[in-house]
This record gives C-alpha cells, sequence and structure tokens, in this order.
C-alpha cells in the first residue's frame, strides 16, 4: 500500500519552481511506494490582485487578515487561478492531477482560527474528509488542495496553507514537505547564517521565542509542530528549486531542515 507523502508548495515559489520538481512528483505517483498530495498557497499573486483593486491587506503573525471582500479575492486567485495552473503543470510533467479547493466535497470542515480575532475570515481545520483524498488517489490522480474552508453553514475561511497542509498530513498519517526556495530553516551563529538540519518541538518553540524564527515562516514551524503532534511522522523544509531535494528527504538524507519529536538536539551545517 501507497504511504501518503503531503507537499507544501509555497506561493512564493510557484512561479519559479522548475520542470524538475513537477517530475519528480510524477515519478512519486507512478512508483509503487508514494501517493503525494499538494497543498498549494498563493500569498504574492493575492497581494498583486488586491493592490490593483485597491483593497488594503496586512498581516498578523505570517497569516493575512481576511475581510469579505480579501476573501472573494483569496478564492478567485487560490480556487481559481493557482489551482489549476498546478494540475496544468503536473500533467505536463506525466502526472494526472485532479485540483479542487477545501469547500468541494466539505473536504476541510472548519472554524474561525481564534474565537475573537482581528485576524477576520481566517480558519483552522478541524477535520478532513480523507475518503474524498483516498477515492482521488485510487482513480491514479494526485490530489491538489486549494487552502480555503467550510464551516458547513455556509461561512467560508482562508486557511494559511502550511496550516492545512499540517492538517491534511495529520490526518492521513503521512510525511510531511514545506517546498520553500531556501534551503531550509537558518540561524546566525558565530556571524554566519548556517542551516539547521535538525530541531525538535521544544528547540523549534525556543527558536521562535527568541526571534530566530520569525515572520512567514512562523506559521510554517508552528504548523509542522501541529503536524507532529497528530500524526504527522515526519516534516522537513526544503529548497524546492533542487529537483532532488524532496526525493533525498523522501530517502532519509540530510537535506533541507527536519523538525522531529522531543529525542534529539538540534544539528547545523
Amino acid at each position: 500500500m501507497k504511504k501518503y507523502v503531503v507537499i507544501k508548495c509555497g506561493g512564493s515559489v510557484l512561479d519559479r519552481l522548475p520542470a524538475g520538481f513537477y517530475e519528480t512528483i510524477a515519478d512519486l505517483q507512478h512508483t509503487e511506494e508514494w501517493q503525494p498530495v499538494i497543498v498549494h498557497g498563493g500569498g504574492p499573486l493575492i497581494s498583486e490582485l488586491l493592490e490593483k483593486q485597491g483593497v488594503p491587506t496586512t498581516f498578523t503573525d505570517g497569516m493575512r487578515v481576511t475581510s469579505e471582500g480579501v476573501l472573494e479575492v483569496v478564492e478567485m486567485v487560490l480556487s481559481g487561478s493557482v489551482n489549476k495552473k498546478l494540475v496544468s503543470s503536473l500533467q505536463k510533467a506525466g502526472a494526472n492531477a485532479f485540483g479542487f479547493s477545501g469547500v468541494d466535497g466539505c473536504l476541510f470542515t472548519t472554524e474561525p482560527m481564534y474565537k475573537e480575532s482581528a485576524l477576520g475570515l481566517v480558519g483552522k481545520v478541524t477535520k478532513v474528509k480523507t475518503a474524498l483524498i483516498d477515492l482521488i488517489a485510487s482513480e491514479g490522480m494526485v490530489p491538489v488542495i486549494s487552502p480555503v474552508g467550510g464551516d458547513g453553514e455556509g461561512t467560508t475561511y482562508n486557511i494559511n496553507g502550511d496550516v492545512a497542509a499540517a492538517a491534511v498530513a495529520g490526518a492521513l498519517n503521512a510525511e510531511l514537505c514545506f517546498i520553500s526556495d531556501i534551503a531550509g530553516i537558518y540561524i546566525e551563529e558565530n556571524g554566519q547564517k548556517k542551516t539547521v538540519h535538525k530541531m525538535t518541538q521544544t528547540e523549534a518553540e525556543s527558536f521562535i521565542q527568541d526571534k530566530w524564527i520569525t515572520g512567514g515562516m512562523i506559521p510554517k514551524v508552528r504548523s509542522a509542530l501541529d503536524g507532529l503532534s497528530s500524526g504527522v511522522t515526519r516534516v522537513g523544509i526544503v529548497n524546492g528549486m533542487n529537483a532532488s531535494s524532496l526525493p533525498d528527504f523522501l530517502q532519509g538524507k540530510e537535506i533541507g531542515t527536519k523538525i522531529t519529536a522531543d529525542k534529539e538536539g538540534y544539528r547545523v551545517g
């Protein structure tokens, strides 16, 4: 039986991922070992369209404050443009892909991120209908998921892509890999930036508190920690510009940053 690997593609890298990245996904789909599932973002494109429409946008701890007007643009960009471009890129690389959002088929059951929050219509996933993912995968397709979700009563929420990916990976007891344009998480040591190849949950929290991890990396790391707590077997942050990074991570090689349970101390290189 194939093992799921959930691959989060950040919006900042989607337009720059090489053809080899999509070919790697196609190769994984055609193996007997791995079933890829993609969850994507689209932040820069959302910001660009909001600016064109004159709609203000702000962030809190790396998450976009989402009004009803912002949400309309979020859905348009994520579930429309970005999702379908990803499906097309995968099909061009030889993978059969199926794009949909967390609203479709009630894939995500969603509630507000916080009961009283200045974030507005930003949600968190409380349940993932894994049977829907299983069905798509059983038809030989790569599920490509846009991170918006509903509460079952007609309200739609913008979900941070990292948060959505962690929820999907936890529900599937899957591997989780964040695709970025950097070699992993950096720290500054003796005046030099070095990649942290491995850190524990406790160390990651400490790095956030000490402001070694900041901005948009915060929800990514917190999502990794949530994933580990909910069944994710392994979490990595790797550079998608290198087509071999993902298979190297799955093979257990020292690549990017791996976040683990509290067993071993961090290691830099």
